[in-house]
């Protein structure tokens, strides 16, 4: 009697992105027809405002935007501090060069600076979190100014990182990017011809000089992503452990996505009825 011969599945390789692949022209064509949905039929806007720092995140929202509302329906703001990245502003410039937005340029120093002088002490996070708010200030003013409404540019992997600034990065009612994680924010830039100098630099929130994404995590994004893709389904550390991710860094991204939960939802409610509102018994977290 002949026995077939035994098939071994492949072995299983922590550095593959195979799970994290997207289809790039129907998740543009989605995403297009999203922006189209929430801003104008649901929401009642035929335009809209974001901030453009430069960087890959917004860059491919504002292409996003300029197909699904028409670039003379878009208004990108540029807004610096003094110490942000003249690079950051070219490449600003180039995003509204190539997708043919508006673009505005308002400088927060003196704004930033004005109240910064009531806390002269303090440190670098603090500042950054001033920054980000005031630009928030800005991005929500003249959203109203222009009669249009503000779209987010805030990936998946920095809102499970807890890597923005609360009331500020994820404050707009729109975000188009909120459920790619960042190695899928690149791969779906590059399909929609944001151009490639953008994409390859390295991730800032160019709050701090020198500063980066990566460099602040202690992981580089598609580790994390990789290792968030299997957390999110359940996965506990020692299954991810022993199917060959570092240990050491599975309990570095499992503790950023448990102890940031808090930032990803509304202010909690001290609940005192049964119709609190956002809130509800044993309310369930969100992975």
């Amino acid at each position: 009697m002949n026995r077939l011969p035994m098939v071994c599945a492949p072995p299983f390789d922590p550095d593959s992105d195979e799970n994290l692949r997207v289809n790039e022209p129907l998740l543009t064509e989605w995403l297009v027809a999203f922006l189209r949905d929430e801003i104008i039929r649901r929401r009642g806007f035929r335009k809209a405002v974001l901030g453009i720092s430069g960087g890959v995140d917004s860059s491919l929202v504002a292409f996003l935007l300029a197909r699904a509302l028409g670039p003379e329906n878009v208004h990108g703001f540029r807004m610096p501090y003094r110490t942000s990245s003249r690079e950051s502003l070219e490449h600003a410039a180039l995003v509204a060069e190539v997708t043919g937005i508006h673009m505005h340029t308002i400088d927060i120093t003196e704004a930033v600076d004005g109240y910064l002088r009531f806390a002269p002490d303090a440190d670098d996070r603090r500042r950054g979190n001033v920054m980000a708010r005031m630009r928030m200030i800005v991005l929500f003013d003249q959203s109203q100014r222009l009669g249009t409404l503000p779209v987010g540019t805030g990936n998946k992997t920095e809102r499970l990182f807890g890597y923005f600034t609360w009331h500020a990065d994820d404050s707009p009612p729109v975000n188009p990017l909120g459920d790619l994680f960042k190695t899928q924010v690149w791969a779906l830039a590059r399909y929609v011809g944001v151009p490639e100098v953008i994409v390859n630099k390295p991730a800032s929130a160019d709050l701090i000089v020198g500063q980066t994404d990566e460099s602040d995590f202690g992981i580089s994004y598609p580790k994390a992503d990789r290792i968030l893709f299997y957390l999110l389904r359940g996965y506990t550390v020692a299954r991810l452990v022993e199917m060959g991710f570092a240990e050491h860094e599975v309990a570095l991204v499992k503790k950023r996505l448990d102890s940031t939960h808090w930032k990803r939802h509304l202010p909690t409610t001290a609940m005192l009825s049964t119709t609190a509102i956002n809130e509800y018994y044993l309310r369930p977290v969100d992975y």
